[in-house]
């Protein structure tokens, strides 16, 4: 085990010590406007994560590696202290759990979205213009239980354009590419099978997809399925077991769910607006040594490419810090799990704001929370994955290494 393995720190673990609050915002990270030369974060109006920053020690994070744009499962995963390359989960194992969908061994998970496609099959809303979670729910119903011979195949909405579609039968596997093209005015992607193992899957892949195009030809806007992360569930350790702590999640969207029960996390009931997220962690917080909290809309409103509103969204994070701050936590990390600039329109390999507040942090001078600040910080760049062990260490929980 090499010396930077996140691993390392399962063997110092002390049970006792100061309770952990992780902030993420999602897509939290953004790029300048070519106007002012400052980003959606720094552009924001945000006195309390600026006084925060004030009394932490700041940097940035690289969520997978430098130059590689991670999907937020992996993204959220190395958060918690797991390498996202060693744990490798699928989207679609996230969405079913984040549903709480009970998948069985041998089953195979993909994560759908409803799309949009012209006549000539190219693909125009690769979100079907977010249609209402209500529309999911009905499609949802008419794709369920599509007869392909041998195979199960069952469909569960998620939320406005998501979905979750679980193959159940004989010589199924999952590691299949995405027929997401991740882009519009292309055509969606085809299903291929890279080895002989994924063959029979393949097949059953693209009967489904046939199947659902027919289905949906005269919807208006959903009238196409994108499938990605096409999965099966592999075991992996929980919190508990590597760190010795009892984790509680409160998030709204159901991929960030199922990626904290996944690693062993009370899921606790969702949170939709920033007033109920506060009240549900200053409820939940005498019961966990660690709570993580999830603020979806910076990430949002970046993939909708929407500057002002990505800024707006950023200031909304800043007004929900004087509720998590009252509660007195030992150690608050804020961060993202990935940029999301608006310019881009979607994910991006740039590294992350961070900040961690503890009493023995080596407090440094960023005076203000935002990329070019933090950059200045005493974290200077790190990985992802490193923040759970500098969590645990400011918490008391991590004895020493050696002699």
């Amino acid at each position: 085990m090499k010396a930077n393995d996140p691993r390392v720190a399962e063997g110092l673990v002390d049970a006792s010590g100061g309770k952990m609050v992780l902030l993420v915002a999602d897509g939290l990270g953004g790029l300048p406007h070519p106007d002012t030369g400052l980003t959606e974060l720094e552009t924001a109006r945000t006195p309390n994560l600026d006084a925060l920053a004030r009394q932490s020690v700041c940097g940035l994070h690289t969520p997978i590696a430098p130059g590689i744009t991670p999907g937020s499962g992996p993204a959220h995963m190395a958060l918690f202290g797991y390498d996202p390359v060693q744990y490798e989960i699928g989207r679609g194992v996230l969405e079913a759990l984040g549903i709480d969908f009970e998948l069985k061994p041998g089953d195979v998970a993909i994560r759908v979205n409803f799309a949009t496609i012209d006549g000539n099959g190219l693909v125009v809303d690769r979100r079907a213009g977010r249609i209402p979670t209500e529309t999911c729910v009905e499609l949802c119903r008419r794709l369920d239980g599509i007869q392909i011979p041998g195979v199960e195949v069952i469909v569960r909405p998620v939320k406005e354009h998501r979905a979750v579609v679980v193959l159940r039968g004989e010589g199924l596997v999952g590691g299949l590419e995405d027929t997401d093209p991740q882009e519009t005015g292309v055509a969606p992607k085809s299903v291929t099978a890279e080895t002989d193992e994924q063959r029979r899957t393949a097949e059953v892949l693209k009967a489904f997809v046939s199947a659902a195009a027919e289905l949906l030809k005269n919807e208006p806007k959903a009238n196409m399925v994108l499938l990605r992360g096409i999965a099966s569930r592999d075991p992996i350790p929980t919190l508990t077991e590597r760190f010795g702590i009892r984790a509680g999640a409160i998030a709204g969207y159901p991929m960030y769910r199922g990626v904290a029960g996944l690693v062993g996390m009370d899921v606790l009931p969702p949170a939709e607006t920033s007033e109920e997220l506060v009240a549900a962690f200053r409820d939940a917080y005498a019961e966990y040594d660690y709570l993580f909290l999830h603020f979806k809309k910076t990430d949002s409103t970046g993939e909708d490419g929407d500057f002002e509103r990505k800024v707006k969204a950023s200031e909304t994070l800043d007004a929900l810090v004087p509720g998590v701050l009252g509660v007195g936590p030992d150690v608050l990390t804020v961060t993202g799990d990935h940029s999301t600039p608006s310019s881009l329109a979607s994910h991006s390999w740039h590294p992350v704001p961070v900040l961690i507040r503890a009493a023995s942090a080596r407090v440094d001078r960023v005076a203000s929370f935002g990329e070019a600040d933090c950059l200045a910080g005493g974290l200077g760049l790190l990985r992802a994955v490193d923040l759970m062990p500098l969590m645990l260490a400011h918490a008391g929980r991590l004895g020493k290494f050696g002699a």
